[in-house]
């Protein structure tokens, strides 16, 4: 049987959330600041993903089409906009391996390694874009819970200390207090649950690109030592 509250009052979120005390309502607008921080990151690694997988795919259609390596060199090389992802590894390397084969002094494992060092940094900076805001999705998916929970303690512990000095207490009294506590926790998870499922989401995806990077470029480096061996 359904309990009915004495001197019943309908409490919207908002009113709930306005006659919260100030640490909670700090709590809270720490979290809804941190929620649109991360939907903001999400939006944007979303759409880096997917630019990155397209020049990608793009670029090793056209580069395994069997097509002149100087000429896609030079093509992505004038293209207007900066290069990224696979390309840039692949311009870092085919540009280092055009500088030292023009010397006749370097040696063919200097050639190689030369080629292999440039690609390499290019790999590094490539997974420090692909890397970029996962920290911080991360870090607002495992603390987020536990700043909500802290509004919450203290929501509750300032609604106890307010109804202390009644001489009846009901549950239409305290319930308010104990509801706008609770809308930190809610709050926490609203922020921790998004940004959890699009860490787990984009650290598979960084992974996946990460080694479609390194087997591109240990392919592309093959491709130049069986060049320079046939030249010598």
């Amino acid at each position: 049987m359904p309990i009915e509250l004495p001197n019943h009052q309908d409490y919207s979120i908002l009113d709930l959330i306005l006659a919260a005390s100030i640490p909670v309502q700090l709590v809270m607008l720490i979290l809804l600041i941190v929620s649109v921080m991360s939907w903001y990151m999400i939006d944007r690694k979303f759409a880096s993903f997917r630019r990155w997988n397209k020049v990608a795919d793009l670029f090793e259609d056209q580069f395994w089409s069997g097509g002149e390596v100087s000429r896609i060199y030079q093509q992505w090389n004038d293209m207007p906009n900066e290069p990224e992802g696979i390309v840039n590894i692949f311009l870092a390397g085919y540009g280092e391996f055009g500088r030292l084969a023009k010397n006749p002094d370097v040696e063919r494992t200097q050639l190689l390694d030369g080629v292999n060092r440039a690609m390499r940094v290019a790999l590094s900076r490539e997974v420090v874009k692909i890397e970029h805001h996962l920290p911080f999705l991360a870090t607002v998916g495992s603390t987020s819970p536990y700043v909500g929970l802290f509004g919450t303690v203290w929501g509750i512990m300032h609604s106890f200390q307010a109804i202390s000095g009644m001489q009846q207490i009901t549950i239409a009294t305290v319930a308010p207090g104990i509801a706008e506590a609770l809308i930190a926790t809610a709050m926490g998870l609203f922020a921790a649950i998004p940004a959890v499922m699009a860490y787990n989401k984009f650290a598979n995806t960084a992974e996946r690109l990460n080694g479609r990077y390194e087997v591109f470029m240990e392919e592309f480096l093959s491709i130049i030592t069986r060049q320079v061996r046939s030249s010598s």
